[in-house]
């Protein structure tokens, strides 16, 4: 993370998240993105923007919107 980005901690575990490849499955498509992810349970953040942005667009894709 460069040094002026927010270190975000797991609200579960309180370890520091890192950037790791997390794979998604929706619809038996399987997708992944680099995204922050607590290295102690797994729980990955999620952004409004990536939920709202990428996201949204593989759903509509895949669902034929």
């Amino acid at each position: 993370m460069a040094t002026d980005e927010k270190k975000w901690v797991c609200r579960k575990c309180g370890e520091p998240l890192v950037i790791q490849k997390t794979l998604f499955t929706y619809l038996e498509h399987n997708f992944s993105e680099n995204l922050p992810r607590c290295p102690k349970c797994g729980k990955v953040f999620i952004t409004p923007e990536l939920a709202n942005g990428r996201m949204t667009e593989v759903e509509c894709m895949l669902e034929g919107k």
